[in-house]
């Protein structure tokens, strides 16, 4: 009977010993991934994002608005219950999105409905951009 030898173990773990070492609970895409993705479109007269936010009450997602930028805070708190297998991620996702030219801070509307939250900006009609300045001959 030949015996198999024994496979060396390297002094540095294995990829998929490094994941299954971290708590599921605690996990975070690596390299600074975002855990809520976005979509967003820009209207005739509204920008519109839309954000994929399963499994929330409208109160625990807050939209804010604030130097030209749009910024979503949400919190999912983990359920007590019997120890078990959870691959749900829970804790505190942000995630913040520049706005057009032209926004309108001052008309934004938020809705939420079957795990998508919906955030509509006004567009004013006068968009602030650059203007001309005339060069006049020097003395």
């Amino acid at each position: 009977m030949s015996s198999v030898p024994a496979r060396r173990r390297s002094v540095f773990p294995d990829l998929t010993e490094l994941f299954d070492a971290l708590p599921v609970t605690g996990f975070r895409p690596p390299f600074g991934g975002n855990l809520i993705r976005v979509e967003d479109r820009l209207d005739d007269d509204k920008y519109v994002l839309r954000a994929e936010l399963p499994g929330l009450n409208p109160e625990d997602i807050e939209v804010s608005v604030e130097d030209g930028r749009l910024n979503i805070a949400a919190e999912r708190t983990e359920e007590t219950s019997e120890r078990g297998r959870s691959e749900f991620t829970y804790g505190s996702f942000n995630r913040s999105v520049t706005l057009p030219p032209g926004a309108d801070e001052d008309q934004v509307e938020a809705s939420y409905t079957k795990g998508i939250l919906e955030v509509t900006v006004g567009l004013t009609t006068q968009q602030s951009g650059g203007r001309s300045i005339e060069v006049k001959p020097g003395d």
